[in-house]
């Protein structure tokens, strides 16, 4: 009796130790998510100017916003992707939801795919998929760690196109839904192109005061480009993280649940074996006590 009693208390010592953890754990997803969705908002109103400003100066003006790519064995049929995962568990399936999505929107397009990983997780998904990818990013831990992030992508991206290696670059990611819920989506972010710039051309001014163009268009179309690369993978690492941080708060919220039903159902094995435990002991009292009575 005492054994299986003293078992109860270290399995109700090391629940509960578990369940502090995962509560923890849930705090601080909790707390990330709010400044990743806080920079999401921002960046939405931000992307949109950047749309305006490029509209306006490629409207009318017949500008190649970027250079062709460059000529080489692998320039008409390379492909590249970068996907964005987590570097730790615990958070369901995030990984394997934007790998399957990353895996089939692929499939579909022709050439050879060069592919970079942005998490440890992601990347052994991708490979189990037979995607093996070229090269792996660390996942940012916090808002600020995004833009040296976003700066290694695009040296690397624009090392693939100066050697020739793809012609199209695409991100994949985990888009936040309401609540805990997230889809994967696909952006296809290089090259700026005649189609790419029909669509920013399309964009039609908000207000009925049209803008003008101050100084070089050239120079301004350049540092617009520049911002919108650099403010759609901010965007894309950023809708990731918050994914990625409500799919772990939903895990530990179903493990927290998990844990207290598991915790309820040890105390009250527990007490009911102790209160067995008391009972057998009076008992044992008692039947003592009357038969010293009888002599």
């Amino acid at each position: 009796m005492s054994n299986t009693i003293a078992s109860l208390r270290r399995k109700l010592e090391s629940a509960g130790n578990l369940q502090s953890v995962v509560r923890t754990m849930k705090a601080l997803a909790a707390s990330s998510i709010g400044q990743y969705e806080q920079s999401v908002r921002g960046l939405g109103d931000y992307y949109r100017t950047v749309e305006l400003g490029l509209a306006v100066c490629l409207r009318g003006s017949g500008m190649a916003p970027m250079p062709p790519v460059a000529s080489g064995a692998g320039a008409d049929d390379g492909v590249g992707a970068v996907v964005f995962g987590s570097d730790q568990g615990l958070v369901g399936q995030f990984n394997d939801v934007v790998a399957d999505h990353a895996v089939a929107t692929l499939s579909t397009l022709q050439g050879t795919h060069e592919v970079w990983a942005v998490g440890e997780r992601v990347h052994a998904r991708l490979q189990d998929a037979g995607l093996a990818p070229a090269g792996l990013f660390a996942v940012p831990n916090s808002v600020n760690a995004i833009s040296p992030l976003v700066g290694q992508v695009l040296l690397e991206s624009e090392a693939w196109r100066s050697r020739g290696e793809v012609r199209e670059l695409y991100l994949f990611h985990n888009r936040p839904q309401s609540g805990a819920v997230y889809e994967p989506v696909a952006q296809r972010l290089l090259p700026l192109d005649e189609t790419w710039s029909r669509a920013i051309v399309g964009i039609r001014w908000p207000t009925q005061n049209l803008p003008e163009v101050i100084g070089s268009r050239g120079a301004t179309v350049k540092a617009l480009v520049g911002e919108y690369l650099f403010v759609s993978l901010f965007r894309a690492c950023a809708e990731s993280l918050a994914s990625e941080n409500a799919s772990r708060l939903e895990a530990m919220q179903r493990a927290d649940k998990n844990i207290s039903d598991l915790l309820d159902e040890l105390n009250a094995t527990y007490h009911r074996l102790r209160q067995s435990g008391i009972d057998e002991e009076l008992f044992d009292v008692v039947s003592g006590f009357e038969a010293l009575s009888r002599h």
